[in-house]
């Protein structure tokens, strides 16, 4: 028995060695195995670096590029009005008129390239016997090019004061245009010529150009279109004008803060075109303004001074002596403007404003021999409180009632309707 033991127990010593050794041969097996599948992998991953090496590098498929916005190449615009006057001291002289339809266009012919023309009808009936009148009022080509600069040639705007660029019925408060950019600046005023134009990035811009420009020949001594506006009697407005005498204007406009505006503008040039036989071949117009417009919040302020001159008509003036309405040498206006846009409701949006001008179209007047002196202008004041009522974003209706300072029988009430597209 105890021989049997030991023998079991010498053999069971022996076994453990030789399992273990078995064991570790199975793992080194194993780890080979490993070694041999990494090695194949790095072959592989070898062999694909070579491949990609000797292949021609991938062009990148270009990035796609952004379509310029085009829109149609022709543009229809217009506006119009229809205005009511009644004095209040004089209910016959009430009188619905409407006032003028333009229609224009605006087509480029490529992203640079534009042509701008519109054409106006006043007063319903144009022909011989009417009080109508069928004009063009701009038509001019433009072309832009780098840094902001635009250059154009035809006829055009001027860009004097506030209104002249801006008149559509939507733009201005109040029925009618107001006195000092219509007696003292002409309303709508155009001329023939070249100008250039651009703008900086810190909010200023200008223009520049060399128009045609009045025709002193035109005033006429007798009539007292010259007293209602001087420069409006003389315009040539792109008729056939005398162009001997050549003009220049310039203009600066700031908008570095928003909300704020503030600019001038100068025009000057000769007026007699070597017309024979007229006696003021040195005359000279000239006019300026001052501008600014802020508009805070819902507040909208304005105010504007303008001044011009006619030089060198003293030995015309002492041709027209005994006439009602001789040459002025100067003439000038200003005004102050407040209007505050009320909450919209939907569409609706109601906006009631005060306006205070002042100006005298005959100032002052060039020496005369005694006793032949004219009597200088009246030195006009209106006021004019009312509201606009603007439906949507092209349609206005208008009502103001204008206080005139130095004859109470010109008070009237206004009613008005215009658009603009």
């Amino acid at each position: 028995m105890n021989k049997t033991i030991l023998a079991a127990a010498t053999a069971a010593l022996f076994a453990l060695p030789l399992a273990a050794r078995a064991d570790d041969a199975a793992l080194a097996a194993r780890i080979e195995q490993l070694a041999a599948e990494l090695e194949k992998l790095k072959a592989e991953l070898q062999a694909t670096k070579a491949a990609q090496a000797a292949a021609p590098a991938a062009v990148p498929a270009p990035a796609p590029v952004a379509a310029e916005p085009q829109g149609p190449a022709t543009v229809l615009t217009g506006y119009g009005e229809i205005n009511y006057n009644r004095p209040v001291h004089n209910s016959a002289g009430a009188q619905a008129d409407a006032r003028r339809v333009v229609l224009g266009f605006e087509h480029r012919f490529d992203p640079k390239t534009k042509v701008v023309a519109e054409f106006e009808w006043e007063h319903a009936v144009t022909s011989a016997d009417d009080a109508g009148e069928a004009a063009v009022e701009q038509a001019y080509v433009e072309r832009e090019f780098g840094h902001g600069i635009r250059a154009k040639a035809g006829l055009f705007l001027m860009p004097t004061g506030l209104l002249n660029t801006s008149h559509e019925p939507t733009a201005y408060y109040g029925v009618e245009r107001n006195f000092v950019e219509t007696a003292i600046i002409p309303t709508t005023w155009r001329e023939a010529g070249f100008g250039l134009s651009g703008e900086t990035e810190d909010g200023l811009t200008w223009d520049a150009g060399i128009t045609t420009g009045f025709d002193l020949s035109k005033w006429d001594a007798t009539s007292e279109e010259g007293r209602e506006s001087p420069l409006g009697a003389i315009h040539q407005e792109g008729q056939l004008a005398k162009s001997r005498d050549l003009s220049v204007h310039g203009a600066l406009n700031w908008r570095g803060v928003p909300g704020l505006l503030v600019g001038g503008s100068v025009f000057t040039g000769k007026a007699a075109h070597g017309t024979d036989n007229f006696p003021a071949q040195d005359a000279r117009v000239t006019l300026w303004d001052m501008h600014a417009r802020w508009t805070p919040g819902a507040w909208d302020l304005a105010a504007l001074y303008a001044r011009g001159s006619i030089g060198g008509i003293g030995d015309l003036n002492l041709t027209l002596a005994g006439n009602p309405t001789p040459v002025p040498s100067a003439f000038y206006g200003w005004y102050v403007q407040g209007a505050y846009h009320l909450p919209r409701s939907g569409d609706y949006a109601l906006t009631p404003f005060a306006r205070y001008e002042r100006f005298n179209t005959a100032a002052r007047y060039s020496a005369f021999p005694a006793g032949l002196e004219p009597q200088a202008g009246v030195l006009q004041n209106v006021s004019t409180v009312g509201a606009n009522l603007r439906i949507g974003e092209g349609v206005v209706l208008k009502a103001d009632y204008q206080k005139f300072g130095q004859d109470k029988n010109l008070d009237r009430l206004n009613l008005g309707a215009g658009f603009a597209f």
